[in-house]
């Protein structure tokens, strides 16, 4: 996980909250992969210029899309339900930060998306590590283990075409930024039954 550079790690504890209420988890889990296959057809909407982001951006909403019905399967296994959307305040957080950033030209737009995306994968898979080493029901211990895998090539592909297509700007020292930007605001988090709450 270090290869994220995230500043501060969640606390394992934030897990007993977690397992407080499985069906809270799972639900916000869901829709968490939902609006990650929307954010990345997003980025092909606006970015179809290039054929190769379109085609890794298409395979992993397709991906987002396989993981949101995994995760519904092990609803309607468990006999929960499915609830209703949740806001998370995190990812708003981060929305208003990516706009603010964003200075207005077309790359600076693109790299700003790609590392709002990074951002959330680099913490996702941080999240469901923490999950598959402290929880105790067997079989999510087993499920975030495999996404958590996901999550860091999803990082790996946002973070690589933020270097490949943002000419002219310093992605590096951007990602340093998003980094510093993050841990002042995940500090707020790991309180509630959800990935980024």
């Amino acid at each position: 996980m270090s290869t994220f550079r995230l500043q501060l790690p969640t606390d394992p504890r934030w897990v007993n909250i977690v397992e407080s209420n499985i069906e809270e988890i799972l639900t916000d889990h869901a829709w968490c992969e939902q609006k990650a296959a929307t954010n990345a057809i997003t980025i092909v909407t606006i970015n179809s210029e290039y054929p190769d982001l379109v085609t890794d951006m298409l395979a992993l909403a397709k991906e987002e899309l396989e993981h949101f019905e995994l995760v519904h399967n092990i609803i309607k296994q468990r006999g929960l339900k499915l609830g209703r959307e949740r806001k998370d305040e995190y990812v708003g957080e981060l929305v208003q930060y990516m706009k603010q950033s964003n200075t207005g030209s077309r790359v600076s737009g693109f790299v700003e998306r790609m590392l709002f995306s990074a951002m959330i994968e680099a913490r996702s898979c941080e999240r469901f590590k923490v999950l598959s080493q402290n929880i105790e029901d067997p079989e999510l211990a087993a499920f975030y283990r495999e996404l958590m895998e996901s999550e860091a090539a999803h990082y790996t592909t946002f973070i690589g075409y933020a270097r490949k297509y943002g000419e002219g700007i310093d992605v590096e020292k951007r990602w340093r930024e998003w980094l510093e930007f993050e841990a002042s605001v995940i500090v707020k988090y790991g309180k509630k039954q959800t990935v980024h709450g």
